[in-house]
C-alpha cells in the first residue's frame, strides 16, 4: 500500500515494511505513474520511497537544477544512508551521481547508460536524431510550446505501442502542468555544465557501486549500448510496460 508522505519540502510515494530502496523518475514522469511497479518491489520485500524530484510538484519547482543541488537533495531524504537505487531516465543520470556521493553497495539503472557511455553515442547519428529534444529544450520557445499534447507525443515515440491507464495519465498532466516549464531547466542546467568544462571534472569522479544497467530493445529516446541487458519489445519506459519482469530482476539485484 503506497500513501503520501513528505520529506522536508519534498513529497514522496511510501510504502512497505522491508528494506529500505530509493526509487527516482525521469522526465516527462512522476512517481505516480510507477505504481504497478512499487507495488511489485513491495511485494517483494522492499520499503519504497519514491520522490518528486525538484522541479516536479507537489516538491520545489524551484532552482537551481545543477546536479549537485539535486544529489543534495537525494541526501536528505535518505538522512545519508547509502539506501540501493533505482532510477530511470533523469533518475537514472541521478543514480550514477548519487553512487559517486554515498557508499550504494548496489543500484539499477533503467533505459540510460553510464555517463561516458551517453556521451559517447551522443556523437553518433541514430543517437542525435533520438536526442532532438535536448536542442529544442535550449530554446525559449520551448516553454510555450512543452505542454501535455507534447509529453503525450514523447511517451509514444519513446515506448512504441504502449499507453498509460486514463488514471495514472491524468496525474501526470495534472504534475507536468503544475510543473512546467521547470523539468526542462535539467536538460539548461546540462548544457551548462558541459559549456563551463565542469562536466570532466563530475566524471573523474570515482564510483565503486554495482550497477545493473537495464534497457529495453524498442527505446525511441536512448539507444540501448552495446554490452548493457537489452530486453526485447520494451521500450523507453520498460518498467511500467513490464512491472513485474523489472521488478524481480531488481530484486535479484540487490
Amino acid at each position: 500500500m503506497l500513501e503520501r508522505r513528505t520529506f522536508g519540502d519534498f513529497h514522496a510515494l511510501v510504502g512497505g515494511n522491508g528494506r529500505q530502496l530509493l526509487y527516482l523518475h525521469g522526465f516527462p514522469d512522476c512517481p505516480a505513474t510507477a505504481t504497478p511497479f512499487l507495488e511489485a518491489l513491495i511485494a517483494r520485500g522492499f520499503r519504497v520511497v519514491a520522490p518528486w524530484l525538484r522541479g516536479y510538484a507537489p516538491s520545489p519547482v524551484e532552482g537551481p537544477y545543477d546536479g549537485a543541488t539535486l544529489v543534495a537533495d537525494l541526501r536528505r531524504i535518505m538522512n545519508d544512508e547509502p539506501w540501493p537505487v533505482v532510477g530511470h531516465d533523469w533518475g537514472a543520470a541521478l543514480t550514477y551521481a548519487l553512487c559517486q556521493e554515498l557508499p550504494i553497495e548496489r543500484a539499477v539503472t533503467l533505459a540510460v547508460p553510464p555517463p561516458k557511455v551517453f556521451l559517447r553515442q551522443l556523437r553518433t547519428p541514430r543517437q542525435m536524431l533520438h536526442s532532438w529534444y535536448m536542442a529544442f529544450f535550449q530554446l525559449p520557445i520551448a516553454d510555450r510550446v512543452v505542454g501535455t499534447r507534447f509529453i503525450d507525443m514523447l511517451w509514444r515515440r519513446w515506448s512504441p505501442g504502449f499507453r498509460l491507464d486514463d488514471r495514472r495519465r491524468r496525474e501526470l498532466h495534472t504534475c507536468m502542468r503544475a510543473s512546467l516549464p521547470a523539468p526542462l531547466e535539467y536538460y539548461r542546467a546540462f548544457a551548462r555544465t558541459a559549456r563551463r568544462g565542469e562536466l570532466r571534472e563530475t566524471l573523474r569522479k570515482p564510483s565503486h557501486t554495482a550497477i545493473l544497467a537495464l534497457h529495453g530493445a524498442d527505446d525511441g529516446c536512448i539507444v540501448p549500448p552495446h554490452g548493457s541487458t537489452i530486453l526485447p519489445n520494451l521500450g523507453h519506459f520498460l518498467h511500467l510496460e513490464a512491472p513485474d519482469e523489472i521488478a524481480a530482476r531488481v530484486a535479484a539485484w540487490l
